[in-house]
């Protein structure tokens, strides 16, 4: 089959990128079509792949600032010729999925969310007063027009493959489509425990800088229990956060893997107190051994297991971090447990389950196409 592969942008190696490497090893021969692409941000995998994109790349600060194009995503994206292709593999969170495919061509996108700027968190990205009229007044215009061009090239998409149950509800929500659910993958090679690593007496938080996220709820509660936190990450929250936190809190900014496969090691527990799509960082710090505390929901609740691989905290307040934090004290948690669940996310699993889910919808062939192993869910 002649297969294209559709991402977003390409600017950085987050989860969703990898779940793109592992498409685009999957299917070498594929080209992949994308709003902008930053030469070398990427992983040699999908650098090595014919990349196409579209004007926003030519234009002025387009592959630094394309944030500031999103009323023209959607005319970016579906400017791609997608013309003699069989299948179409988009990865999208924000505008992939909405390319223009001919008859004859199947089109399956793996969502990780709908849009989220402008449905789940636009209060979060927008709200809260950041933008006086006439700005507010056009960002809500814009906004609604992306919703309504957001529901319409849903229906472009044969088949929608979600990253968790929690973003199967959305897909079912905004755009009324059922979705095959496969989690994305955590690199459990390079997350592993090593004994011969103390654990030291903090908490750490990996995140980017952002509101939703609420790094605040973090700050606060350890501050309260007067236990010391490293927050890894940066954002444009940095500076009102370091406002809030107190000298117990240590702020690192951005760091290698390295660095953060050493921190998780050594911290107490993970903090991860936003509602996420899916959520890889709490399965990184499981597969080093290390127990999470995360706000119950999301895709949270897919991943931790209460009372074995970490603690639920059930309302977004620091009262209630602050005694998930203490009840975290008096369990005696294994660390092999937690080893264990991230096993089942792991890269090979991964790729199984989208073989056998594309080999279903479209009849694509990819290696590996055998049986997928049994999956703990």
């Amino acid at each position: 089959m002649k297969v294209a592969l559709v991402h977003d942008w390409l600017t950085g190696m987050r989860g969703g990128e990898k779940c793109l490497e592992v498409f685009a090893e999957m299917f070498p021969d594929a080209p992949i079509y994308t709003l902008v692409h930053q030469p070398g941000s990427v992983s040699a995998a999908i650098e090595r792949h014919p990349i196409h994109t579209s004007f926003i790349q030519r234009a002025p600060w387009g592959r630094t600032r394309y944030q500031r194009y999103l009323p023209l995503f959607p005319f970016a994206i579906e400017g791609f010729d997608l013309r003699g292709y069989d299948l179409v593999l988009s990865s999208s969170h924000a505008v992939a999925k909405g390319v223009v495919v001919h008859p004859g061509t199947r089109h399956v996108c793996y969502c990780h969310t709908p849009m989220r700027y402008v449905w789940v968190a636009y209060e979060d990205y927008f709200g809260g007063g950041r933008y006086r009229f006439p700005a507010s007044w056009a960002i809500a215009w814009a906004a609604t027009r992306l919703r309504t061009w957001d529901v319409v090239s849903a229906a472009r998409v044969d088949d929608f493959i979600a990253n968790s149950a929690n973003v199967a509800r959305r897909i079912r929500r905004y755009y009324g489509r059922g979705a095959a659910v496969v989690p994305p993958w955590v690199d459990t090679e390079r997350f592993t425990p090593d004994p011969a690593v103390a654990r030291e007496d903090f908490y750490l938080v990996i995140s980017a800088l952002v509101p939703y996220k609420r790094i605040d709820l973090a700050i606060a509660a350890a501050g309260r229990l007067g236990r010391p936190l490293v927050v890894i990450g940066r954002g444009v929250e940095r500076k009102r956060l370091e406002a809030l936190a107190g000298p117990a809190v240590r702020f690192l900014g951005w760091q290698d893997q390295a660095a953060m496969v050493d921190a998780l090691r050594r911290a107490r527990a993970l903090i991860f107190p936003g509602e996420e799509d899916f959520g890889i960082v709490p399965l990184e710090a499981m597969a080093c051994g290390t127990p999470v505390v995360a706000y119950g929901a999301g895709g949270a609740l897919e991943t931790v297991v209460d009372g074995e691989t970490g603690v639920f905290f059930d309302e977004q307040e620091a009262d209630s971090l602050a005694g998930a934090l203490q009840r975290l004290a008096g369990l005696q948690l294994s660390p092999a447990l937690g080893r264990q669940r991230a096993l089942q996310f792991s890269r090979e699993v991964f790729r199984r389950r989208i073989a056998r889910e594309l080999a279903g919808v479209s009849g694509a062939t990819a290696t590996p196409a055998d049986e997928v192993e049994p999956w703990a869910m």
